[in-house]
């Protein structure tokens, strides 16, 4: 409260505010945890895009999204901003640790592309026990040079949160939307859990290459188009196009 707050200052004690980032948090997200508490303001903020401060942490993407690791945080009043998200870096690679780093490199994945695939992961799966099966369809579908055509990255790119997508929307172009653009984009779209990272490195050993919204969190899988197509029209049938794995082309 306030008045904590201020009997704290009047007996010298540090002032620390507790900052929590879940799974799947956005550096909007993380911006307006950090700016409440007053730990960053808008000009400070900026860093989180400075290419040099990027360089210094080792990190190859646009901008910090995705290496802020959703974790719980305590930070003193007055803590400089490249310190905090220092630290936030440095929890990120306490998780993903030496064996993960090896087993990306056996998979031809830097950090950035893992970290990458791992956020589109962490936005589609509801189920954790799905997590390595929707790994699975993006690993199938980049090994066939095939889009990835996940909504997610359509959403990031046009910074629409508040609604759903429309086919307008699949077609517009940004770096981020893999209707359009083969592979990867170029960064993560947010902060994947470490959960979501292992899904990433380790993929359900399976043939799909498809899923769609069964509307209750949970996902069907999908080897073919045609099938796709079929669950599709028997779970999405009322739902925006946006909702499927392969919307262009059940349209």
């Amino acid at each position: 409260t306030p008045l904590q707050i201020f009997e704290k200052l009047i007996q010298g004690k540090s002032i620390y505010f507790t900052v929590t980032l879940p799974e799947g948090s956005t550096l909007e997200d993380a911006k307006s945890k950090l700016k409440e508490p007053g730990l960053v303001s808008e000009e400070t903020w900026q860093l989180v895009y400075e290419r040099g401060f990027l360089d210094s942490l080792g990190i190859n993407a646009p901008s910090l999204e995705g290496y802020l690791f959703p974790d719980t945080y305590n930070f003193a009043k007055g803590t400089e901003p490249a310190t905090i998200f220092k630290t936030m870096v440095q929890r990120l690679r306490e998780k993903f640790d030496q064996p993960l780093i090896k087993r990306a490199a056996e998979l031809g994945l830097s950090e950035n592309e893992t970290l990458t695939l791992a956020s589109i992961i962490e936005k589609e799966a509801f189920l954790d026990e799905e997590r390595a099966v929707i790994s699975a369809v993006y690993h199938n579908r980049l090994k066939k040079n095939i889009k990835l055509q996940a909504d997610p990255t359509v959403v990031y790119g046009i910074k629409t949160y508040l609604r759903c997508i429309t086919k307008e929307d699949l077609r517009r172009k940004t770096p981020y939307n893999t209707y359009i653009t083969n592979g990867l984009p170029p960064g993560p779209i947010a902060s994947p859990g470490l959960k979501s990272i292992v899904a990433a490195l380790y993929p359900a050993n399976a043939g799909y290459l498809y899923f769609v919204s069964r509307n209750d969190g949970s996902h069907h899988f999908s080897r073919t188009n045609q099938e796709h197509s079929r669950a599709v029209m028997l779970y999405q049938r009322n739902n925006n196009v946006g909702n499927t794995q392969d919307g262009e082309k059940i349209n």
